[in-house]
């Protein structure tokens, strides 16, 4: 699994927990709908630290708290 695909399922599962839209994440966080749409679909190879800031700014979290999951553990994630 890519740092990508990570980041994609922890947003999908934050949403769910939150009850809140992808739409409305976008407008929290300020990303624009085609690079959501880049890191959700796995076109996006790489996600940047600032694209992560912005993310977490959007669902209300410090960077910490959005990065303390286990699928950000997982020994399994492809380092490049």
């Amino acid at each position: 699994m890519t740092v990508n695909d990570a980041v994609a399922k922890h947003i999908s599962l934050l949403l769910q927990e939150k009850g809140i839209s992808q739409y409305r994440l976008e407008q929290e966080s300020g990303i624009q709908h085609g690079s959501m749409q880049c890191i959700m679909n796995g076109r996006n190879k790489t996600v940047t630290l600032s694209t992560v800031m912005m993310l977490a700014k959007g669902f209300h979290m410090s960077l910490t708290e959005f990065l303390d999951d286990d699928i950000f553990r997982s020994e399994h994630i492809e380092v490049e």
